[in-house]
């Protein structure tokens, strides 16, 4: 059995071509996409977090309502950008997500993407300490987070308090008790995702990634799942870790369909770069009729290798658009691959 999610990047546009064309329209239409992907039996509920762009932004409130809305549904992101991230007001929001949704918070986080402004972390208030590159800032402060979300008392409390003190040094609250195991990072590179695992933090591959090899993504993917699992084995963690890839795929059922991703049955990898040092592959698209998929996806070796396959939705194409697309992968396409 495999976990299948949706991952909205959640774009809005004023666009008369789209069906969300304002921040008001993604955030109603993502909770009620999320509350029929659930009736769907679809296990997870993903958003992708950009700033200073005309996507999900702050989205522990859309997190929050979906919780208050589903019952069974993973909700999470993929991913939140660490570089913008106070580690102690994030935990305290975390934290009331996931006691809102009753522990179903999957909450992927990374260093980040290029962004839609030059250091726009810098507009938050943030910098990096002496030495420190924006990528150690981000690492520095997941450590601090995931520090904090094992609920230890670190802070000397007041000896004149407004309200009386639990005995000894006081917590971040809320606090959701399991939610530190259900932290994932973002890995673009082999190196950063035996860093997780030695952390403990599930993992998250997306459809971009750096080339490391030339070869096609889904090997570099694989590759990349098999270093983070061995590093995750060494360091002698005891659960099982958790391991998702992102993919664009379209079953190719009706006219619509074929309208909308036909031109994408021919879709390859494409080589870039991301910016001056980092040449990245990103990942095909996947669209063809349903048989044709179950033998394209089967020689997918990252997505054989995941136990999460996250389906990334073209939001602005409306909720009921995006519920045929996702019902059309569990009814066609998982049972022949043996995912449900």
């Amino acid at each position: 059995m495999k976990k299948i999610g949706f991952l909205s990047f959640g774009h809005w546009s004023a666009s008369p071509h789209s069906q969300t064309r304002s921040a008001a329209d993604f955030l109603h239409q993502s909770i009620d996409l999320a509350v029929a992907a659930e009736e769907l039996g679809v296990d997870g509920a993903y958003f992708r977090v950009h700033h200073f762009a005309r996507q999900a932004g702050s989205p522990f409130p859309l997190l929050s309502a979906i919780g208050a809305r589903t019952s069974k549904i993973e909700i999470g992101t993929g991913v939140i950008d660490m570089r913008y991230e106070n580690p102690l007001y994030m935990a305290e929001e975390a934290g009331a997500a996931d006691l809102i949704s009753g522990g179903r918070l999957q909450l992927g986080i990374s260093r980040g993407s290029p962004e839609q402004v030059i250091d726009g972390w810098r507009y938050f208030g943030y910098a990096p300490a002496e030495g420190e590159t924006d990528a150690d800032m981000a690492r520095r402060r997941t450590e601090i987070f995931l520090e904090v979300l094992k609920g230890e008392g670190f802070a000397e409390p007041n000896p004149r308090p407004m309200f009386a003190n639990p005995p000894g040094l006081l917590r971040v609250e809320p606090h959701s008790e399991g939610l530190r195991d259900r932290i994932w990072w973002g890995s673009g590179s082999n190196a950063t995702s035996v860093w997780a695992a030695k952390l403990g933090m599930n993992l998250q591959s997306s459809t971009l990634k750096d080339d490391e090899t030339g070869e096609p993504l889904h090997v570099q993917q694989r590759k990349q799942i098999e270093a983070y699992r061995e590093a995750w084995q060494e360091d002698g963690h005891t659960r099982e870790p958790r391991v998702s890839v992102s993919r664009s795929i379209f079953a190719l059922t009706t006219d619509e369909d074929r309208a909308y991703f036909g031109r994408d049955r021919h879709s390859r990898d494409q080589v870039g770069m991301i910016d001056e040092n980092t040449r990245a592959i990103f990942g095909r698209s996947y669209a063809a009729e349903p048989d044709e998929l179950v033998r394209e996806l089967k020689e997918d070796e990252a997505v054989q290798a995941a136990d999460t396959l996250l389906l990334t939705i073209p939001n602005q194409l409306g909720v009921d658009y995006n519920v045929h697309v996702l019902e059309n992968i569990l009814t066609h396409v998982a049972p022949e691959l043996g995912w449900r």
